[in-house]
Parts: C-alpha cells; sequence; structure tokens
C-alpha cells in the first residue's frame, strides 16, 4: 500500500493555499514554488485573480493538467503582456469548457509563454486570442453542417503549432493562414488536422506566402549581381533559419562554404529587407576586403568585445567612403543609444558605451557630453582622416577606451542592451586566431561563479522537451524545481572511504601519475612573480599617450596540464532503494560509496566538480538537488548532503542532463565531462509512451555534445543494452554487478579524463 504524502505549505503561504482549495497531492507539491514565482510578479490584484482562476481550472473537471500549467506558466506570461490580459484568455477557457472542445484546454494553456514571447503587449495578446476563438467558433459542430456535435478537429493541432506560427508569421499573416484552412478544411476533419498540423503541403505553401518580408531565395540573383558588381565578390549565399534556433540568436558570417545570412528579413526602420540584405552584405564585403586577423590570446573578452565594434565601424567607414549611398542604410540601421538611458554605476554598460561610439564614428551629426566618448571619436577621426587605417589600429584604439572607461558595475549581470544591437553586422568570428590554449580562460574580467549555496527559492526553470513523433520540441514543457539536498551526517561518508581504504590506496597511485606537471601562465595580474613584458609596453604606451594605463603588468604562474571540468548527475529515483541481492545493501547505499570515492578521486587531482541528483514526478515536477557546487570545497557540508541522499519517484532524465548542462557550459575549461549515474531507462507517470522519453533524453546528449559537452553513462540496469546505446551512442558502460560499482566508478573516471 502506497503511503500517502504529507503536503507541507509554508505559513504565508498558507491563505493562498486555502483559497485555492485543491485536493490534488501533484499541485501541493509544486505549490509553494509556484507561489514565490508569482508573488514576485503580480500585484496583489494580480495575485487574486491568479489564485481565484487557478481555482476555478481545478474544479472544472479536467484534472490536475490545466492548474498546474496555469500554476506554473501564468507569472511569466503576465510579466511579458500584463496582467489584464487574463480575464480574456479565462473567457476563452470557460467557451471551451462549454463546448466539445476541453480537451484543447492543457494545449491551449500552455502555448501562452511562447504567444506573449512572440507579440509582447497585451493589444497584440488580445488580439491573437479573438483570432482563437473566431477559429474555435467557426470549427466547432460545422462537420456536415451538424451544429454543437463535434470538437474543432483542428484547435488542438493549432496550439501545438504555435511557437512555430508565430515565430514566422505576423498576427496579420496567421490570422490569414487560419482563415484559408477554415475556409478551404472546415467540413473535412482529416484535412483540417493535416492543415492545422502544419502536415500539408497547401498549410506550408500558404505560411511561406503570408510570411511578412523578403526571403533571400527570392531575392539571391539580385543580390548576387550586387555583390559582383560592386565588391568583386561571387561567394555563395547561405541562408539560415532564425525560427528554429531563438536561445543563440544567430547572426550573418561567413567562412568557407560561403556567406551566411537569415533566410527572410522584413522591412525595419524605413529600409525593405532587400536593402537590409544589402546593408549586411556591404558589411561582410567589407571586412573581407579590409580586415586583417588578430591574435586574441592576449585580449580579454570585453577588449575583444571593443575591437570587433571599433573594426566595424572602420570597415563602414571606408565602405561609405567608396559607395555613399550605403550611409542612408547604415545611419538607418545603425541604433542611436540615448546617452543616459542606463546608470553606469549599477549596470554593466560596456555594450551601451561602445554603441555611442560606433554611432558617433560614423554620423557627424551625431555629437555625445561624455568626454571619453569624445575624445576617442576624435582619435578614430583623426586616424580615418590619414588615409591609411589598419585592423592594428582598431585594436590599440579600442584597449585604450576599454582600460580609460572601465567601471566596477561592468563586471554586473545586469548587461544594458537597448539600442546596442545592430542587426546587419556579423559574428566577426573571421577576424580572430588563438595560439596558446587557456590564455582566453585567465580573462581578468571574467567574474568568479557565485557560490551554489546560495540557490535557494529558486522560480521554476522551464525547459523544451523533444517529440520524437512530431520531430520539433514542446516548448516550457517541463519545469525544474532546484535547491539544496538536505544535509546529513558527514562522519558518515568518511566511514565509507575508511572501508574503502585499500582501494584508496591504490587509486592513489593512478592518481599520481595523472596530476598536471606544465606551467601556464595567469595574466593580467598586478603583483606577481615576474613582469608581463607585453601589457607593461602597452601600458607604457598609454601612459605617454594621456591614457589611463593599465596596472596589471605583472603574471604568476600555476602548474596545469589538465583542465577538466566534471559534473556527475545522480539518478535519485524509487528503484535505487531495491535491495542488491548478496549484499544486503540498496543500490542507494553502493551509489553513496562509489560516489564518496569518485569525489575524493577528483578532489585529489584538483578538478573542478559538481555533483547533483534528480527525481521526477511528471513534467511540471522535476526535482534537481545540489550535492556540491563547483566553487565548494569537498568538505563535510557537501559529505553531509552526499550522506543524507534519499530515492523517490521516478527518471525524467533529458530535463535533468539539460539543466546539468547550464551549468556545466558556465565552466572555464578544455573538457567538460558529464557523467550520468542511473540504474534504469527514462521514464516518469505521465509518458505512457516508452519511447518519448528516451527519443527526449537523446536529444538532450546532442544539445550538450553541440556545447562541447561530453554525456557519459554508467548504468546499473543489466538490461540497459535494449535502450542505453540509442541515448548514448558509445558513450555509455553497464556495470553489471552492482557490487562492483564503488570500484567501477573511479576507475572509470580516471580512464575517461587521463
Amino acid at each position: 500500500m502506497t503511503e500517502e504524502i504529507v503536503i507541507e505549505i509554508p505559513e504565508d503561504l498558507q491563505p493562498y493555499w486555502t483559497q485555492l482549495n485543491c485536493g490534488f497531492q501533484r499541485v501541493g507539491l509544486v505549490f509553494p514554488d509556484c507561489m514565490r514565482e508569482a508573488l514576485a510578479t503580480l500585484s496583489k490584484d494580480g495575485m487574486d485573480a491568479y489564485i481565484e482562476n487557478a481555482r476555478f481550472l481545478g474544479k472544472m473537471g479536467r484534472g490536475a493538467e490545466p492548474i498546474l500549467i496555469f500554476l506554473e506558466e501564468w507569472p511569466a506570461v503576465a510579466k511579458v503582456v500584463g496582467e489584464e490580459v487574463l480575464p480574456a484568455a479565462i473567457d476563452l477557457v470557460r467557451k471551451m469548457t462549454k463546448s466539445p472542445n476541453s480537451k484543447a484546454i492543457a494545449p491551449f494553456l500552455q502555448s501562452l509563454p511562447t504567444a506573449a514571447r512572440r507579440l509582447q503587449s497585451a493589444q497584440q495578446f488580445a488580439d491573437y486570442l479573438a483570432i482563437l476563438q473566431d477559429f474555435m467558433e467557426r470549427t466547432t459542430g460545422s462537420v456536415h453542417g451538424i451544429h454543437q456535435t463535434f470538437p474543432s478537429p483542428g484547435l488542438p493541432e493549432l496550439f501545438k503549432q504555435v511557437p512555430v506560427l508565430l515565430s514566422q508569421l505576423s498576427l496579420g499573416g496567421l490570422k490569414n493562414w487560419v482563415d484559408y484552412g477554415v475556409r478551404y478544411y472546415h467540413d473535412h476533419p482529416e484535412r483540417q488536422i493535416e492543415y492545422f498540423s502544419l502536415q500539408s503541403a497547401d498549410a506550408r505553401a500558404v505560411m511561406q506566402r503570408e510570411r511578412q518580408g523578403t526571403l533571400l531565395v527570392d531575392a539571391e540573383r539580385k543580390l548576387n549581381m550586387y555583390l559582383r558588381g560592386l565588391w568583386q565578390d561571387d561567394d555563395h549565399l547561405v541562408p539560415y533559419s532564425e525560427v528554429f534556433d531563438e536561445l543563440r540568436k544567430p547572426m550573418p558570417y561567413f567562412d568557407s562554404l560561403g556567406i551566411r545570412l537569415p533566410d527572410a528579413y522584413s522591412d525595419e526602420h524605413g529600409v525593405s529587407g532587400v536593402d537590409r540584405y544589402r546593408a549586411a552584405l556591404a558589411h561582410i564585403a567589407a571586412h573581407r576586403r579590409w580586415t586583417r586577423s588578430v591574435v586574441a590570446d592576449n585580449i580579454s573578452p570585453f577588449q575583444r568585445m571593443a575591437v570587433e565594434f571599433f573594426e566595424d565601424t572602420r570597415v563602414e567607414y571606408l565602405a561609405m567612403k567608396e559607395y555613399p549611398g550605403l550611409r542612408r542604410l547604415f545611419m538607418a540601421l545603425h541604433p542611436v543609444p540615448i546617452e543616459d538611458a542606463c546608470d553606469p554605476d549599477k549596470q554593466s554598460a560596456v555594450r551601451h558605451r561602445l554603441a555611442m561610439v560606433s554611432r558617433a564614428m560614423l554620423d557627424p551629426a551625431c555629437s555625445y557630453r561624455n568626454p571619453d566618448v569624445c575624445e576617442i571619436v576624435a582619435r578614430f577621426r583623426k586616424i580615418m582622416a590619414g588615409g591609411d587605417s589598419s585592423t592594428s589600429e582598431m585594436v590599440d584604439l579600442a584597449i585604450s577606451f576599454i582600460a580609460r572607461t572601465r567601471r566596477q558595475a561592468d563586471l554586473s549581470p545586469d548587461v544594458y542592451f537597448d539600442n546596442t544591437e545592430i542587426g546587419y553586422r556579423d559574428d566577426n568570428r573571421h577576424m580572430w586566431v588563438f595560439i596558446e590554449e587557456g590564455d582566453e580562460e585567465d580573462a581578468f574580467d571574467k567574474p568568479e561563479a557565485p557560490p551554489q549555496e546560495e540557490i535557494k527559492g529558486l522560480p521554476p526553470r522551464h525547459y523544451p522537451e523533444w517529440d520524437y513523433n512530431s520531430q520539433s520540441y514542446r516548448p516550457d514543457w517541463v519545469s525544474v524545481y532546484e535547491g539544496l539536498h538536505p544535509s546529513g551526517n558527514a562522519a558518515d561518508i568518511e566511514r565509507l572511504l575508511t572501508k574503502h581504504a585499500a582501494l584508496a590506496k591504490r587509486l592513489k597511485k593512478m592518481l599520481d601519475l595523472l596530476k598536471p606537471q606544465d606551467k601556464v601562465r595567469i595574466r593580467y595580474q598586478e603583483e606577481g612573480s615576474e613582469l608581463d613584458l607585453d601589457v607593461a609596453i602597452r601600458s607604457l604606451i598609454d601612459y605617454k599617450s594621456g591614457a589611463q594605463p593599465d596596472p596589471r603588468i605583472n603574471m604568476s604562474h600555476r602548474t596545469d596540464g589538465r583542465n577538466i571540468a566534471v559534473m556527475l548527475l545522480l539518478d535519485l529515483s524509487e528503484s535505487l532503494n531495491e535491495k542488491v541481492e548478496g549484499t544486503g545493501q540498496t543500490i542507494l547505499e553502493l551509489s553513496q560509496e562509489a560516489v564518496s570515492l569518485l569525489g575524493w578521486a577528483v578532489d585529489k587531482l584538483g578538478d573542478p566538480f559538481a555533483i547533483a541528483g534528480f527525481h521526477s514526478n511528471t513534467r511540471h515536477d522535476v526535482r534537481y538537488l545540489h550535492i556540491k557546487g563547483y566553487s565548494e570545497h569537498w568538505g563535510d557540508e557537501a559529505k553531509g548532503r552526499l550522506a543524507a541522499m534519499e530515492a523517490s519517484y521516478s527518471t525524467r532524465m533529458g530535463a535533468a542532463m539539460r539543466h546539468a548542462g547550464h551549468y556545466l557550459e558556465k565552466q572555464q575549461a578544455d573538457k567538460k565531462l558529464m557523467l550520468i549515474l542511473t540504474d534504469g531507462e527514462p521514464a516518469d507517470i505521465d509518458s505512457k509512451d516508452g519511447r518519448l522519453l528516451i527519443e527526449d533524453a537523446r536529444q538532450a546528449v546532442k544539445e550538450l555534445d553541440r556545447e562541447g559537452i561530453y554525456a557519459y553513462c554508467i548504468n546499473l540496469d543489466p538490461k540497459a543494452d535494449e535502450y542505453v546505446a540509442d541515448i548514448f551512442g558509445k558513450q555509455y558502460t553497464i556495470v553489471d554487478k552492482v557490487e562492483q560499482l564503488p570500484v567501477k566508478l573511479p576507475e572509470l573516471f580516471i580512464s575517461l579524463t587521463k
């Protein structure tokens, strides 16, 4: 008989829980975490409406799914488009409940965050809801003229495709696309489903027709002639899509395969789509003609950003001098930053200052009062008036500007972006060459990572999940809640290490062979063991020229040779409580012993490493528990959390790997290794399709690989051959005899990192 879980609601949230009056246990488990985000986002009236409407969703007889989605997603929606849109959204839900379309409620609520991010305003959002309501009314009960009998066949499919549709269509285009589907397929249920799920050629063709702007494929011949005629450049134009990679926001660039440009440009700031292509091509062609590569090893990230801004400006200045007609395009598309728009003592204003400098250099009519900006613009114009400028001069100018204007707040995570993004410029990957590995890791302006012990009370983090049936992501599908694992008795871990003293002695001999021997410079130090001649000369030049010299002219050394960051991700699902035959121990206890030895071994090597565990109770409640953070020593606190490990619930592996990757990718290391220790296949109680979470985990491994993270699985399931290769390829080891795990895990780590 399953033990009933006691729901604990903090005292300050108890009035809200009483008002919600919800009997779903799954809701109670995530309610406190959802409320923290809501209280930080919504007004008092907004909170009242939030709870009232959540109560309605919980009482309408559609199970826990609608209320869970609403509690998790609504604060993010309200933050973008405002609280005032809630009545219209709930009104549409009420109309669904009074019609045969109740099954579309959950997909509708799930689509709201994506719609809010794309539409960005309350009016746009209200118009969007009106389109949906009109569609529902026109397609419900219209099959063969029978009124109010059949639900709308295409309504749930439309909600599932909202991310794709709104990423490619304006609101007017969406309305036209919907109208076309209703007009031609309102009395054909199967064809309506195909159309609104974007499976039919007709649906894709109409969507392409309704896209706003200029398609690269339509303008390619014209642009090739422009490139060849004005720039004597006949390189191939290669389109890329901005639709399916919104997280990284790709920019134009060029490489050995051709010039990469977005597949569509809409009109902007009075400039047509085709002229935006001309501006982007002119900028790239100017780089190809006048820019020379720069060695990046001695240049910090802030300095590198400044060099890119200055060099972008220089080549555009030269391009406008050769083709004066480009001035109209560049000046229309280049933002005009407002001088006092941000507080440089509270926000990172580096981008803002550089955008001001870029605009002032190109536009003689633009004048700023900032003396540093005025001085650097004057120096730039003096160089350009000489008629013989170079990339190296821009490097010196940029480094001088960064040194002179550097502020403590520049390291703040609150970066000011407004009017600083220049959309037609490329990503400047062609400018940089690296000679020595590791220099960029020692950049002086890299802020230290905050200790992960401070993480508590965080709002849920939403991740997409891969649907192998539709070959697309379900956006904002999984809610991950993170926190510190409860602590236990660190002495228990010390006893485990004593128990395996003989094994530890054998491991120590292997570890001694792996310890690093190479010397690596640590540059940009105000105090150090010797003078850094390059920086010292550069500082002397700055001093002689009247600029602020960089005082960090020394360097020191550290012994290195290994540059590896490790994340150990532990499956803490219920099955770990099973006893291992012949040992009297559970899988969880053996895992504790293995992880203790591994932690000891990694600590001896000095590699930065973190340990975290995870389990899940449906997609609405994935728990990610920090056991040891990268900035934390392998001491009593981390050992205490490891000693208190408990196992429960299920294994939603893909979401946990994505969240672990979120921390691991921030580590500055040549090799990033994620070890996943599990005893079974990905599964959860809300996933009836056994392949769904396996395919999602496989997709998560691909995502990690693209980020340069090597994922490796240690599986304790004797039947793992049936699925583990589908997820990890050849990157796995199956430990058939679980009792050997304390021996196998440290040895496996050593073999993977030697």
